[in-house]
């Protein structure tokens, strides 16, 4: 498997697959084709579908600018490779092409070309079930499993991601108005937080999560900078629970960067064996693996053992199999906010639940990546970011002007 630090992106929103990727790949073909005259892109498959709306050609455009480009929109066409396909071509004063390159957003701000394959291999087990053996056998925790792989560097790199973290939390919870976008939704997050000052107990602890949550899946709407976990559209998840342990039961950051640190090896196990692609499998492959992520760091912050942090992990992706991605109007606002927040509360459920167990469990976090897959592929490609059924299909987008 990669390193950890994939998981890990910090960019503008609202999507990695739809608005960093394609902005990486603008970046790199631009450095390429530095003679070119104009530039032509083409955006297949869901990249299509949904790019105006996760503002895909804007982020192109910006990034080619300033010679002219022109961007066709190819929604019907899947390649082969992942349906989130893009062609940049350099053209010529003339209009011929000089140079040409296709390649691919497969989710989390990755890009993948049939010549070159951004991977960088760090780790040499491939599944939760062989890291867990090895752990076991050196008596170690995830945490230090990933240092050891990683090197005391990866410490450094955690903290910068959990300072970005914070800050887009507090960003969030500080703005009110409206979201960018016909659907003029309203933010939420300060509400929300303001309430959790008249209320106690559980609700209270609901209201805070909650608006830790929206406050980074607001900020992430309207286009600010987040950090990836594993994606742009599932961001709020991780950040909503790990910001409440911190604020909340005064978790020391240290222990903050080393539930990171598991969490980012858990959403790892998912990229490398499935997809934490909307477009591939579905918001399960988004706002399901940022649970089960979230919810190993929850228990190992509580004082969870490796199997009660893998047996949270499991559940909060079991529980999300067969999650449509559905945006309305393909927009990253409905209904993938709220989701960001009741996931955020299904973490710390599953995190509850896991720990008041013994650890063991049926099902193994791996065999349920594979049902991810296999659900996953099995859905139509209506359901997977193309905004043409479930939620994006019922609405009518005529009542939204």
């Amino acid at each position: 498997m990669e390193s950890i630090k994939g998981i890990y992106k910090t960019g503008h929103g609202p999507s990695s697959s739809h608005t960093m990727a394609p902005n990486k790949a603008a970046i790199l073909f631009k450095n390429k084709t530095p003679d070119a005259f104009s530039y032509r892109v083409t955006l297949f498959g869901s990249l299509a579908a949904t790019g105006k709306g996760h503002l895909t050609d804007k982020t192109i455009i910006e990034e080619l600018s300033p010679k002219p480009v022109e961007i066709i929109w190819k929604p019907d066409v899947f390649l082969s490779i992942h349906p989130n396909g893009m062609t940049f071509e350099a053209l010529k004063s003339d209009g011929a092409v000089m140079e040409s390159w296709t390649t691919y957003s497969i989710g989390g701000g990755d890009l993948y070309s049939e010549t070159q394959s951004e991977t960088n291999h760090v780790y040499p087990h491939n599944n939760m079930t062989e890291i867990l053996k090895y752990a076991l056998k050196n008596g170690i925790s995830l945490w230090e499993y990933v240092e050891e792989y990683e090197g005391s560097e990866i410490w450094d790199f955690l903290k910068e991601r959990w300072e970005e973290m914070k800050n887009c939390v507090e960003e969030g919870l500080k703005k009110e108005g409206v979201l960018p976008g016909e659907l003029h939704l309203a933010r939420r997050a300060a509400s929300f937080f303001l309430k959790s000052n008249y209320v106690i107990g559980t609700l209270n602890r609901k209201a805070t999560v909650f608006a830790y949550a929206l406050a980074v899946s607001e900020e992430n709407a309207s286009g600010g900078i987040v950090v990836t976990a594993p994606t742009c559209g599932s961001a709020g998840v991780l950040p909503g629970v790990l910001y409440h342990t911190w604020k909340d039961y005064n978790t020391p950051e240290e222990r903050i960067y080393k539930a990171m640190a598991t969490a980012a090896l858990i959403g790892n196990v998912v990229k490398h064996n499935a997809s934490v692609s909307g477009a591939d499998v579905g918001c399960q492959g988004e706002v399901g693996t940022a649970c089960a992520m979230a919810a190993g760091a929850a228990t190992q912050i509580f004082g969870g053992s490796n199997f009660q942090i893998e047996y949270a992990a499991e559940m909060g992706l079991e529980h999300h199999l067969g999650l449509t991605c559905d945006p309305v109007c393909g927009l990253v606002q409905i209904p993938c906010i709220e989701r960001n927040a009741f996931a955020a509360e299904r973490a710390l459920d599953a995190a509850a639940y896991a720990t008041l167990s013994d650890g063991r469990h049926f099902l193994t976090f791996d065999e349920v990546v594979e049902a991810m897959k296999n659900t996953g592929h099995d859905l139509p490609s209506l359901y997977k970011e193309t905004s043409k059924g479930g939620l994006a299909f019922v609405v009518d987008e005529s009542d939204l002007l």
